[in-house]
C-alpha cells in the first residue's frame, strides 16, 4: 500500500516524535515471522513500554535525521522491525529476547546515546537489568539492616518482657 505525500508527513512527524523521546532504537528483521508470532512480538513490546513498529526504511532515515540516532540510517536496509524506546535497555530486552524464541526475527543494529551497536552489543545491552529490577534491588538491600534491626528490637522488648515476668 503507497502513501501519499501527506500520509509520509504525518509518519515520519509521528517517528520522530517518539525519537525525539527515545534513548535506544533497536531494528530487527523480520523475514518470514507469522501473524500470530508478529502479534506476540508486538504485544510484549507494548507491556514494556517499546513503540514497536514497521516502517518504510525510507520514512525512518527521515525521522531519524539530525539526531543521536542518524548513524543507524546505514543499517535501515531489507524488512525491518522498528523498536524504540525510553527505557535504555527495553527494546533491546523485547527483541532480543524474541528473537531467541523465533528465529525468524534476528537483531541487526542499534543505537544508544549516539553510538550505533551491532547485533552482539544490543544482545550486551539486553542484559543489562531494567531501572525497576535495579531499583528494586536497591530497595532490597536499603530494607535489610531496617528490618534486621526491627527484629533484633522485637526479640530484645521479648527479652525485657520475659526478665519482667
Amino acid at each position: 500500500m503507497s502513501l501519499n505525500l501527506e500520509d509520509k508527513k504525518a509518519v515520519v512527524a509521528e517517528i520522530s516524535a517518539e525519537v525525539a523521546k527515545a534513548q535506544t532504537i533497536v531494528v530487527a528483521e523480520y523475514r518470514g515471522i507469522g501473524v500470530a508470532n508478529m502479534t506476540l512480538l508486538r504485544k510484549q513490546a507494548r507491556e514494556s513500554g517499546v513503540f514497536l513498529r514497521v516502517l518504510k526504511n525510507t520514512l525512518a532515515r527521515r525521522a531519524v535525521q539530525d539526531t543521536p540516532f542518524a548513524g543507524l540510517a546505514d543499517h535501515m536496509v531489507g524488512p525491518l522491525v522498528y523498536g524504540i524506546s525510553e527505557d535504555p535497555v527495553a527494546a533491546a530486552k523485547v527483541l532480543n529476547g524474541f528473537a531467541k524464541k523465533d528465529d525468524k526475527i534476528v537483531v541487526k543494529a542499534g543505537s544508544y546515546e549516539g553510538k550505533v551497536l551491532d547485533a552482539a552489543q544490543v544482545a550486551e545491552l539486553a542484559s543489562i537489568p531494567s531501572r525497576e529490577e535495579l531499583l528494586s534491588k536497591l530497595l532490597y538491600v536499603m530494607k535489610a539492616p531496617v528490618s534486621s534491626f526491627a527484629r533484633g528490637l522485637a526479640a530484645l522488648a521479648e527479652k525485657k518482657q520475659g526478665e519482667a515476668a
